[in-house]
C-alpha cells in the first residue's frame, strides 16, 4: 500500500511538471511560432496605455522573452518554488515570493494573492455542492435501482433528465428569484466568509451550491442506478441473499461497494474541476472566485493571471486524481497489485 501511494505521488509530481510545460508552450512558444515578436508579446502584458521603451524591455526581461527557451522554462518553473523579482521599468524591484505564479502588470499585483483571495469562494462552492450531489445522487440512484419500475424510479429518472438538460446559468437565476426574492426564504448577499459568520455563510451558499449540485446529482443518479442494477444481478449478491443476510446489508455492503468504484473516479475529477473554478455559477451569482477571476483575466487579456488560474486549477485536478487512486487501493485490493 505504501509503495503504491509513493508511486502515485511521483506520478502526480511528474504530471504537474507536464502541466507547467504545456502551459508554458501555450503562452510563450505558440505565440512566437505564430509570428509574434518578443516585443509584441511583452506589449500585450502591459495593457492599452502608453508604454515606455524601458518598461517594454523590463517586461521582456522579466518574462524571459530575451532568453533561450530552456533557460526561460527553467526560470519559469524555479519562480514557482523560490520566487523571483520583477521590474516595471523603474529602479524599484517588485518581489514575488514563492509560490510565485507570476505578476500581473495590468493590475500591478502578484498573481498568488489574487488566487488565495478568490480560492475560499470556490472552495465553499465546490465542497458544498460536492457533498450535496454525491449524497443525493448516490441515494436516489440506489433507491431507483432497488425500486426499479416503480413510481420512485420514474420520478428519479425524470428529475435526473431535468438536471442534465437544464444548465446551471438558467437554474440559478430562476431559483434565486423565487427563493430569495419572492418567498424571502434565504438571503442573497453574496459570499460571506465562513470564519466571520458560519450561519450567514451557509445561508448565502445554499442556493448556489444546490443549483451547481443539481446537474451533477442527476448524472450520479443515472450512473449509480446503472451500476447498482449490474451489481444486484451478480452471483455474490444472490449468494448473500441466499445466506439470509438482511436486504439492507446486501444492498449497501455488497452491491453498492461494487457500484461505487466508478462513482469515486468521476467524483474526484468533478470535484477537482470545480475547485479549479466554477465559472458559470460564480459569474451568475457574482461571487469572486477562481472562475470569476479567470473570466475577468480573459476579458482584459491578463495573461499572467490566466496562467496562474490554469496552474492552480490543474493542481487540484491532479490532487483529486491522486486521492481517487488511494481510495481505489483501499476499496479494491486488486489495485494494489
Amino acid at each position: 500500500m505504501v509503495t503504491y501511494i509513493v508511486r502515485r505521488l511521483f506520478a502526480a509530481v511528474g504530471l504537474l511538471l507536464v502541466v507547467t510545460l504545456v502551459t508554458f508552450v501555450i503562452f510563450f512558444v505558440l505565440p512566437e511560432a505564430a509570428g509574434q515578436t518578443p516585443a509584441s508579446m511583452a506589449r500585450s502584458y502591459l495593457g492599452r496605455g502608453d508604454v515606455t521603451n524601458a518598461q517594454l524591455q523590463a517586461v521582456m526581461h522579466n518574462l524571459g522573452l530575451d532568453q533561450p527557451l530552456l533557460v526561460h522554462y527553467w526560470n519559469y518553473v524555479k519562480a514557482l518554488f523560490v520566487g523571483t523579482q520583477y521590474s516595471d521599468g523603474t529602479p524599484q524591484l517588485i518581489q514575488c515570493n514563492a509560490p510565485c505564479f507570476g505578476y500581473s502588470f495590468r493590475l500591478e499585483l502578484p498573481v498568488w494573492p489574487q488566487l488565495t483571495s478568490a480560492f475560499p469562494v470556490t472552495l465553499s462552492l465546490a465542497l458544498g455542492a460536492g457533498v450535496l450531489w454525491l449524497f443525493f445522487g448516490v441515494l436516489s440512484g440506489v433507491i431507483s435501482a432497488v425500486k426499479k419500475g416503480s413510481i420512485l424510479d420514474r420520478a428519479s429518472m425524470f428529475t435526473a433528465l431535468a438536471g442534465v438538460s437544464l444548465p446551471v446559468y438558467f437554474i440559478l437565476p430562476l431559483v434565486t428569484m423565487f427563493v430569495c426574492y419572492r418567498w424571502n426564504l434565504l438571503p442573497n448577499n453574496g459570499y460571506e466568509s465562513f470564519t466571520a459568520n458560519p450561519l450567514v455563510w451557509a445561508q448565502n451558499m445554499l442556493v448556489p451550491c444546490a443549483c451547481l449540485a443539481f446537474g451533477y446529482a442527476a448524472l450520479y443518479t443515472r450512473l449509480t442506478r446503472a451500476g447498482m442494477l449490474d451489481a444486484l444481478n451478480e452471483d455474490y449478491v444472490r449468494t448473500a441473499r441466499a445466506k439470509g443476510l438482511p436486504e439492507r446489508k446486501v444492498i449497501y455492503k455488497h452491491a453498492l461497494r461494487a457500484a461505487i468504484t466508478p462513482i469515486i473516479t468521476i467524483f474526484g475529477m468533478d470535484l477537482g474541476g470545480v475547485l479549479g473554478g466554477a465559472l458559470l455559477v460564480e459569474q451568475a451569482a457574482s461571487m469572486h472566485g477562481l472562475g470569476y477571476l479567470a473570466i475577468n483575466a480573459i476579458n482584459t487579456q491578463d495573461f499572467p493571471t490566466i496562467m496562474g488560474v490554469t496552474l492552480f486549477g490543474a493542481f487540484f485536478i491532479v490532487m483529486a486524481n491522486l486521492v481517487v487512486d488511494v481510495l481505489y487501493a483501499s476499496l479494491d485490493p486488486r489495485v494494489k497489485l
